[in-house]
């Protein structure tokens, strides 16, 4: 097993330029402005950053989750969503699939079962704002990861 190097922050995007944050911002802005409910957009959020192992992002999504009504249950369960039967909702599960579908694009590209089941409970306008959810989170997490944000030291401080 490999030996993990200390975690620092390797630089602060926002500080070093904040309009390459603004430029996401404004992806960010029209996602939630697009009708989609907040507690299906945090859970997608999560399941993302669960896959692209971005801590921060979980830090935030999952707070949000919660903020939107989502038990915790269902928080803690959303890694093995295929697993926990009905707990989650037919448009939940969709999305999850699509999501991580999406997130992992180069594995098998998004099959025609997934984009069936997304098409099946969303509309059309829905379902380009839920891909714009995604596609958004992913490029969130990658700025994450890469340079290392940290977690804020109390909850909410992002």
């Amino acid at each position: 097993m490999p030996v993990m190097e200390a975690m620092h922050q390797r630089l602060s995007i926002n500080d070093i330029d904040p309009d390459a944050y603004k430029a996401v911002l404004g992806l960010e802005k029209y996602v939630h402005a697009g009708g989609l409910d907040e507690g299906l957009l945090a859970l997608v959020k999560s399941r993302a950053s669960q896959i692209n192992h971005c801590a921060w992002c979980l830090d935030m999504h999952l707070a949000e989750a919660r903020e939107a009504g989502i038990e915790q249950r269902k928080l803690d369960v959303l890694a093995a969503w295929r697993e926990a039967g009905d707990m989650f909702s037919p448009q939940e599960r969709a999305a999850l699939a699509f999501a991580e579908q999406v997130t992992l694009i180069s594995v098998d590209g998004v099959s025609d079962a997934v984009w069936s089941d997304v098409r099946e409970v969303f509309d059309e306008k829905q379902t380009v704002t839920l891909l714009m959810a995604i596609a958004a989170i992913n490029v969130w997490n990658r700025m994450n990861v890469t340079v290392r944000t940290s977690l804020p030291s109390q909850p909410g401080g992002w």
